[in-house]
């Protein structure tokens, strides 16, 4: 602890004498982070878990896959699923990014899970927010500010998380429709059942996963059950087939690390609702057909389509990309990559990240350049 406290006296020296800085630890979100010139890559390790409270406290520059471990030891989990553990990503860098995997859909995202924050302001204040216990309603709300943020509020020390049991078993049901149309209705279907779905994911045009668990005796009912409301809402299925154990496992390793996002491409990552996700496929569909010279656009619709992950290939420009989602009214975050600016479009809420600034970050040092320095 005393070197923890050392490292966050330090940091905030730092803080104070640098006229512009940007945290970086993993460096797995090398757009949001790729001129970084604090790294935090030392400031690792738990520095309180209580198995018997379902909470964890940590450094903000601890790696996922370590956290990830250290919780499986004893039968627990973080059902936000934070991606792109494999390639170093923190706790920190998830919270800062507001990145969560495909096992948002049953449990939410990262910021239902962060019960409290200790940061270093652009001002050089240490401020602390929420606790270190699931029932905490003391003060503002700031660890929840600090979700999505990209360190443009703070510098994050220290991150406390509640955290679940894992379920005793999980499966996955794979199948294949005749259209894209298709899966998207059965998926949508599936999302407003009482199916209790821990993951659903589309990749298209034709494959849905949709992944359950819980405990060991109830799945194989629940899989029936799964089936039959899939019989009922689909006209065809193509190919079908149940994942369990490593195979299960290795489906949603791959989705949640993007090991489906080839070379020479960008992934980005798009807020998205079931409405917009036709148009947004067609928009896609006709970009394919329109230049000979890429042959797809790879990408994936997870969290029953509220989020897009795009593999945006380096042969088409960032400014397509920009008029694709202006013309869609779409917003976007790069996450891997060159660009202007990691954000794509403007996002709702910019006079209140203004005042957020002023009080956080007065001086703009945590300023991202580009849009922020607008």
């Amino acid at each position: 602890m005393e070197a923890a406290l050392a490292r966050a006296d330090a940091i905030r020296e730092v803080v104070i004498s640098k006229a512009r800085l940007r945290p970086t630890a993993g460096g797995s979100k090398p757009a949001l982070s790729g001129w970084g010139n604090l790294v935090l890559d030392d400031l690792s390790g738990v520095l309180e878990y209580r198995p018997e409270e379902f909470t964890i406290t940590v450094l903000a520059g601890t790696p996922v896959a370590e956290v990830t471990a250290l919780l499986a030891e004893n039968g627990q989990y973080l059902p936000c699923d934070p991606p792109l553990a494999a390639a170093g990503a923190t706790l920190g860098g998830t919270v800062a990014s507001g990145l969560s995997g495909p096992g948002r859909y049953r449990y939410g995202g990262v910021r239902d899970f962060l019960l409290g924050v200790r940061l270093v302001t652009g001002g050089g204040e240490l401020v602390t927010g929420g606790g270190k216990v699931v029932k905490n309603a003391a003060g503002f709300d700031i660890p929840k500010l600090m979700v999505g943020s990209l360190g443009r509020l703070g510098v994050l020390l220290e991150l406390t998380f509640k955290v679940f049991p894992r379920p005793e078993r999980l499966a996955t049901l794979h199948l294949e429709l005749a259209s894209f149309q298709e899966a998207n209705a059965v998926m949508q279907s599936l999302a407003g059942s009482s199916l209790d779905l821990a993951c659903l994911d589309l990749t298209p045009p034709t494959d849905l996963w949709l992944r359950l668990g819980g405990l060991a005796d109830a799945l194989p009912q629940r899989l029936a059950r799964l089936e039959e409301e899939v019989g009922r809402a689909s006209s065809s299925t193509v190919g079908f087939s149940v994942l369990e154990g490593d195979a299960d496992a290795v489906s949603w390793r791959q989705a949640r690390e993007f090991d489906w996002v080839p070379e020479g491409h960008s992934l980005v990552k798009l807020p998205l609702n079931p409405a917009r996700l036709t148009r947004l496929e067609r928009k896609l569909e006709a970009l394919e057909t329109s230049l000979e010279h890429v042959q797809r656009i790879p990408r994936r619709y997870s969290v029953a389509g509220n989020v897009a992950w795009l593999a945006w290939p380096e042969a088409l420009s960032e400014k397509a990309l920009r008029s694709l989602l202006a013309d869609l009214g779409l917003t976007g975050l790069a996450i891997t990559g060159r660009w202007s600016h990691p954000q794509l479009g403007r996002p709702a809420g910019e006079a209140f990240l203004t005042r957020l600034l002023s009080v956080f970050d007065p001086e703009g040092k945590l300023s991202l350049g580009g849009q922020d320095a607008a």
